[in-house]
């Protein structure tokens, strides 16, 4: 293949320096002026003079109740002389501890009178009391924003129903178990009122089935299951109670209700 008809294909095009209003800028301008700290980034930020001398205590492990003044104002004051020579505004408050910290190492460079206390004679006593605490309440805040919180943390969900929603309640179904459990029941509670008869009694079931009929109608067609028996009458009024509600039942006269599970029965017309 002829040499004229190769393309070359690891060409890479100039990158563009920046884009200005949507124009790419591939060189630099000869007047552009970039001063020599532009990219000094300062990483620790203080709350206070109390706060940057905390972070210097833990950053060199000193121990805070035997604080070494010599170390700590040095390291200050190198601090002070970083953000004045990066042209920032310093607050009177770290102008403060510093000459404090002077004054602290001035006053222990001076000789101990014998008729001084301890507590008197050390002058950073105040200086510890200060720090540590702050070093307490500063924890204490520290320990509260870790706390869950709302709006930051975790929401509250609200869901409201609509206007036109309506409950679907289910009733149980009445099994032939929960006959015979109630029926159990009220059989327990005649033996408290069976008495000795002389003459035989005849009941009849047919009777006993209108005679609920009309007992339903009084109480407007809702009646509890235990209504329908006649305690007096004996276990023989309380069988043929129950063979008159069975047969009301299968001639569909009378429904069989529970208002919720395992409650009481209650009799309804059909």
């Amino acid at each position: 293949m002829p040499q004229a008809e190769l393309t070359p294909l690891t060409i890479q095009p100039p990158l563009p320096l920046a884009f200005v209003r949507g124009e790419a800028v591939l060189e630099r301008p000869e007047d552009l002026y970039i001063p020599p700290d532009a990219l000094e980034v300062l990483l620790e930020a203080f709350e206070g003079p109390l706060d940057f001398l905390l972070y210097l205590i833990r950053k060199n492990k000193f121990d805070i109740v035997d604080l070494p003044v010599h170390e700590i104002t040095q390291q200050y004051i190198e601090y002070i002389e970083l953000m004045q020579g990066m042209n920032f505004e310093l607050a009177a408050e770290y102008l403060v501890m510093a000459a404090m910290l002077a004054e602290i190492k001035s006053r222990l460079l001076l000789p101990v009178h014998a008729h001084q206390n301890a507590e008197e004679a050390d002058p950073r006593a105040e200086l510890i009391r200060r720090l540590q605490e702050y070093e307490q309440f500063k924890q204490a805040a520290t320990d509260l924003d870790a706390l869950p919180r709302e709006e930051r943390d975790f929401f509250k969900v609200q869901a409201e129903l609509a206007d036109n929603f309506a409950p679907l309640v289910i009733l149980p179904e009445v099994s032939l178990a929960d006959l015979v459990s109630a029926l159990a029941d009220v059989a327990k509670r005649v033996k408290d009122f069976q008495h000795h008869h002389i003459a035989k009694e005849k009941l009849s079931t047919r009777e006993r089935m209108s005679q609920i009929l009309q007992l339903l109608k009084a109480q407007q067609g809702y009646l509890l299951f235990e209504q329908c028996f006649h305690l007096e009458e004996g276990r023989a009024g309380v069988v043929v109670s129950f063979l008159a509600i069975l047969e009301l039942t299968k001639e569909k006269l009378v429904q069989l209700t529970q208002v919720q599970a395992y409650g009481q029965i209650h009799l309804k017309l059909a």
